[in-house]
């Protein structure tokens, strides 16, 4: 059966998942609860990390990807065609 499935039965992790999370460092995440006042400057570093993580995923999903590239940019080429002014 599934993880998903037998989390959504009987609403609890099993026990592999649950030990896999609990291993994890939580020292940034203390450090986060225990600062309600986030400045703006660190919100602001979290976020671009945040950006640029997410920008490094996307391209590595469009290199190991390149048909689904290839067809996300016929369609917004189609797209473009399409469009009326």
């Amino acid at each position: 059966m599934p993880d998903g499935a037998q989390r959504k039965r009987d609403g609890t992790d099993p026990p592999g998942l649950r030990d896999a999370r609990d291993t994890g460092d939580t020292r940034e995440t203390d450090a986060q609860e225990s600062d309600p006042q986030e400045t703006d400057a660190q919100r602001r570093r979290r976020r671009a990390q945040f950006l640029r993580e997410l920008h490094e995923a996307k391209a590595l999903r469009d290199r190991v990807q390149p048909r689904r590239v290839k067809a996300a940019r016929m369609r917004q080429a189609m797209r473009m065609r399409t469009f009326r002014w």
